[in-house]
């Protein structure tokens, strides 16, 4: 397994993690189409050493953070499981704002996962401007001991700046691939000052990434083309954190072999080239 990369004496993360959303149905709605490959996704993750998970209450609703606990409780002592709170499901499976019962959702996911005290929690944005406010009460309910890290999601630079203006964060989660790299700056900024960056959609997410170069690439040494991905977001800064997702075993041990894998020079450099600033926005 990876490097681990350390963000608080209590938060250790091994730089290639699992992310939780796809063990539901399609777009995160309703339950998987087979509940039993979903448990034995998330314990072949275990098994291959992965300690950072990432979830939600909002995927499924509750059907994925309900697989993690029938799966994983107890859940192993190294283990960490990351929760992102700030949105709800509509009726209809739509990804709905709502930042004004921040409260239940992290009661919501404490009791779906079976925890007295969560990781950490993102406070997952939506649209600019302050976000003092949502984030202050994350901040007491940290103090109260519900949380023990915090982290934010699908934001700006300058709400980063405001938040860390108010308390500690240790994660930020934004979408970031080998093509969109709007936060090139920002991850920068963040390794220098030990806080992870998780990208969301590494592997372009709904829009899976399509590359003629990346195809190239990967055929000239051996690998896949999503192996090579996910290999360039490892190497572009040790700040870095990998929470790929996926609902099959054989494609959790591929990306999880991917941390192995070490780009030539020139590899990165054709990699590098494509490139583009835009965006942040991810779920």
């Amino acid at each position: 397994m990876n490097n681990a990369l350390t963000l608080a004496d209590d938060l250790v993360l091994n730089r290639m993690g699992y992310g939780a959303m796809q063990l539901a149905g399609p777009n995160a709605w309703g339950p998987p189409r087979d509940r039993a490959e979903a448990v034995r996704v998330l314990r072949t993750a275990v098994e291959l050493g992965i300690t950072h998970l990432d979830t939600s209450d909002y995927y499924g609703p509750v059907v994925t953070n309900e697989i993690i606990r029938e799966a994983l409780h107890p859940y192993p002592e190294d283990l960490r499981i990351v929760t992102k709170v700030g949105f709800r499901r509509g009726p209809e499976g739509s990804w709905d704002p709502s930042s004004h019962d921040l409260r239940k959702q992290v009661q919501a996911n404490l009791e779906h996962l079976g925890l007295d005290v969560l990781d950490a929690v993102n406070l997952r944005v939506d649209g600019t401007g302050s976000i003092a406010e949502s984030f202050g009460e994350l901040v007491e309910m940290q103090k109260e001991g519900l949380v023990r890290h915090l982290g934010l999601s699908n934001v700006t630079a300058d709400q980063v700046a405001e938040a860390r203006s108010i308390a500690p964060i240790v994660l930020v989660q934004n979408l970031y691939n080998l093509v969109v790299r709007g936060d090139d700056a920002l991850i920068d900024v963040l390794a220098a000052d030990g806080i992870g960056f998780v990208p969301f959609f590494p592997l372009g997410g709904w829009s899976p990434l399509q590359s003629a170069v990346l195809d190239e690439v990967a055929a000239a040494l051996g690998v896949t083309a999503q192996q090579t991905a996910l290999a360039w977001l490892l190497q572009r800064s040790p700040a870095i954190l990998l929470i790929p997702g996926t609902s099959s075993v054989s494609h959790l041990r591929e990306n999880v072999a991917a941390a192995a894998l070490a780009l030539p020079a020139e590899a990165v450099a054709r990699l590098d080239a494509l490139g583009t600033g835009a965006g942040h926005r991810g779920l």
